[in-house]
């Protein structure tokens, strides 16, 4: 089942779109930030052409915008003069230049609105294409790394690549690109038509933007421990109720319903703290804010209502003014948000360009060998191999197996027998020696052609959410059913399929919980049987099922090794000693080999292993 990632909080919003990153969440920052941009940039490569439309839609609309307040200030000055006309009985209010100036000026709005809609359609497009590629080349990515890379890295490690890291890059590129262009021209724009209607009022206007920016800065620096607190403490809750939710029986049977109630209560009651505390404090930045830009909006009506009377500007100038300061702060707020917007962007980028920049798979060889048919002659040919080169586990192993043979692989827990599964399988390469298949070093196979040639029933059983008929036509894609049935028979499934509710269009759900393990095991060699391979790698561990399950699997496995070459992974010795060879292993290493009766008459490692596993019942039928 694949664990749930915890819900991310927002952290507090500051001037509108951006406000969707976390502001106060930690914000990782790359080790490379240039590097990454760059490349993020050269990824980008692609739209570059619709990302220029974007930068120059956003210019116009934004110039739309500005240019607005400055033709309305027009319009009220125009209609001052004319009520001063009318009151000293000299004119009237010209409805006509104010009815065109208005005009004007919705048209201005009704094309800046038009611009950025336009801008935010070609952006979520851009940006969603994007998240489509990386998703797609972090899959094909996936699909070409080695075993060894997952052995060293987490599950939700590298989920986190796929849904975290990709979904940062794509609200960065939807929503915070354009707005980023945005802010920079509306604050360049306006600083320059604030300027143009007078420079007392924008140094006044001005003198509140250094208050505003330390206000913001304090107000981050104080929330944002609470914030890093909360959503730390937010996976502590959510992966103890997990936990508790996924052992509640083992929980409940040992009475530890009062110490995970606790151990809940002390984790929520810290996230509540963090929560409130940083809520309250992202929740002081407006007010504060406001009664700011308020201070600048009486310095600017007192100096601006100073220089009308003086007719140094006029009426329409102080309001266009105005409104030009009340559309200044927003994007100062927000550019002051651009770096760590940016730095959460560079770190989820450079995770996502570190795992597209592993190295894959040794590569395939350009001349691959194409059999017509496999016997399932399997030579290991002076084998070494480590997973760690300076540490070998496997030293100078030599064995044969011929068609058809049973050959077992033995020993204590640990003691690497899965390793051999991996080598042959060609999950890990060896470091010198070789493995043959048919005469052939696997190595001249491609993987896909190689992993034909086997079928696999492990100890872990993997059923997918779907139907019995399709998780057993997994084995063989293009089976017909009838095919899919007669597997189903060979490896004893029918009968109990046909128990079951819709029988072999009965749905599988996502936990397999609505089938026994036993079932699951049968599954499992039905899909095997519909493959059909050659080589068989088998592990027969039924320690989980009843009895008479197990011997229906015991039957079905040997009916699936008929005529197969087979590697056995053995747990209860009394199943293999008819094996052809017998391999045990120890601490990594091949220690022993031969038939059953070759190594009991040896006295060694596997004498040891099998007198433990049934001395005593041998003792209690003789005393019998």
């Amino acid at each position: 089942m694949m664990m749930q990632r915890p819900q991310q909080q927002q952290g507090p919003r500051m001037g509108g779109p951006m406000g969707g990153h976390m502001m106060g969440a930690p914000a990782a920052k790359a080790r490379d930030f240039k590097g990454t941009m760059r490349k993020l940039i050269e990824y980008l490569g692609a739209y570059r052409g619709l990302i220029i439309i974007v930068f120059v839609f956003a210019v116009f609309s934004t110039a739309a915008s500005i240019a607005g307040p400055k033709i309305l200030g027009n319009a009220t000055t125009k209609l001052f003069e004319g009520v001063m006309a009318e009151l000293n009985g000299t004119g009237t209010i010209d409805f006509a230049y104010i009815g065109r100036i208005a005009l004007i000026t919705l048209g201005l709005y009704l094309v800046s609105a038009l611009f950025s809609y336009i801008q935010g359609w070609i952006m979520a497009n851009v940006s969603t294409d994007i998240a489509y590629r990386f998703r797609r080349d972090l899959s094909e990515k996936m699909n070409h790394m080695p075993l060894r890379y997952f052995d060293g890295t987490t599950h939700g490690e590298v989920l986190s690549r796929f849904t975290n890291d990709v979904d940062t890059i794509n609200q960065t590129l939807s929503q915070s690109l354009t707005q980023i262009i945005t802010s920079l021209v509306t604050v360049v724009g306006v600083l320059i038509m604030m300027l143009s209607i007078s420079w007392q009022m924008t140094l006044v206007a001005l003198v509140v933007i250094p208050l505003s920016m330390v206000t913001v800065m304090l107000i981050v620096r104080q929330s944002q421990k609470f914030f890093k607190q909360q959503q730390e403490y937010l996976g502590h809750v959510n992966g103890h109720v997990e936990e508790m939710y996924g052992g509640h029986i083992v929980m409940k049977a040992f009475n530890g319903e009062a110490e995970s109630i606790q151990k809940f209560d002390q984790s929520n009651n810290t996230l509540y703290d963090s929560a409130w505390k940083s809520q309250f404090l992202s929740g002081l930045m407006m007010p504060i804010m406001m009664f700011l830009g308020n201070l600048g909006y009486v310095g600017v009506a007192i100096l601006g209502g100073y220089l009308a009377i003086r007719n140094a500007i006029t009426v329409g100038d102080i309001q266009a003014f105005i409104q030009y300061m009340r559309s200044f702060t927003q994007p100062i707020t927000q550019l002051a948000n651009i770096s760590n917007v940016l730095q959460q962007t560079a770190a989820a980028a450079e995770r996502v360009f570190e795992f597209l920049d592993e190295s894959e798979e040794v590569e395939e060889t350009a001349s691959p060998i194409k059999l017509e048919s496999v016997s399932g002659h399997v030579e290991f040919k002076d084998v070494h191999f480590g997973y760690d080169p300076a540490k070998p586990v496997i030293n100078n192993f030599s064995a044969e197996a011929e068609p058809g043979h049973k050959i077992a692989i033995v020993g204590p827990t640990g003691a690497g027998k899965t390793t051999m599964v991996k080598l042959l399988m060609r999950f890990y390469d060896v470091d010198s020696g070789k493995i043959l298949i048919d005469g052939h070093d696997i190595r001249d196979f491609t993987r896909k052609d190689l992993r034909k040639m086997f079928g696999m029933v492990l100890q872990d059983t993997w059923l997918y959410n779907g139907t019995i008929m399709e998780n057993i036509r997994y084995g063989r894609p293009d089976a017909t059913d009838e095919e899919v049935i007669a597997a189903a028979q060979m490896a004893h499934v029918d009968h109990f399929v046909h128990t079951l509710p819709d029988g072999y269009n009965m749905v599988l759900n996502e936990e397999t919980s609505n089938i026994s393990q036993g079932q699951m095991q049968l599954l499992t060699i039905a899909r095997a049987f519909l493959a059909d391979p050659k080589i068989l790698i088998l592990d027969e561990a039924t320690s989980s099922v009843d009895t008479r399950t197990e011997v229906l699997i015991q039957r079905a496995m040997n009916n699936l090794m008929k005529n197969r070459t087979s590697f056995v992974i053995a747990h209860r010795l009394s199943t293999i000693r008819d094996a052809d060879l017998i391999l045990v292993m120890n601490h990594g290493d091949i220690v022993e080999q031969g038939t059953h009766k070759e190594l009991l008459a040896k006295y060694g490692f596997y004498y040891e292993l099998y007198m433990s596993q049934f001395k005593k019942m041998e003792d209690e039928t003789i005393i019998a």
